[in-house]
């Protein structure tokens, strides 16, 4: 029954989650000393508009606060959103959920990143990002500090 499991597709991006929060600091926690389950189901989500953002992004905070430090979130694009080249002042973690991340770097080809795929951005890079205009893009989001956009390009077209 296990090897059953670890075959089904959904296997690879539950092991990326997974992954993604072993290196936590205790901390960073969602609630003061970690000894409560903390259970939200997706309908239940506090969805917010993402700050100092270009209009389109919405968030839902898990810990932390990306107006002021450290965080970590669900976020999501909608369908065919795309950024300009920017930076951000923090670094970022990135594991895809649904829909597919179009990744871009000064110089190099665009980079299509769809469920299970997983991104770092370190803190100013240049890139830009975009959501294929398929369907909308869900993701794991843990930022080293709080958010910010800095616009060094012009505005794209949305991905088709």
């Amino acid at each position: 029954m296990l090897r059953r499991w670890i075959q089904t597709p959904a296997f690879p991006v539950l092991v990326l989650i997974a992954a993604f929060f072993v290196p936590q600091r205790a901390e960073a926690a969602p609630m003061k000393g970690g000894k409560s389950f903390v259970v939200t189901p997706a309908g239940d989500m506090k969805w917010v508009a993402l700050p100092d953002a270009p209009p389109g992004p919405m968030l839902s905070v898990i810990s932390g606060d990306p107006k002021k430090g450290a965080y970590t979130a669900i976020e999501k694009f909608p369908a065919g959103f795309s950024a300009p080249m920017h930076t951000h002042p923090s670094s970022h973690k990135v594991v895809i959920i649904s829909g597919t991340w179009i990744h871009g770097e000064p110089g190099k080809p665009d980079v299509r990143l769809g469920p299970g795929s997983y991104l770092f951005q370190p803190a100013g890079q240049k890139h830009s990002t975009a959501c294929d205009a398929a369907s909308e893009c869900v993701f794991l989001i843990e930022s080293s500090g709080k958010f910010g956009l800095n616009i060094v390009g012009e505005m794209k077209k949305p991905a088709k």
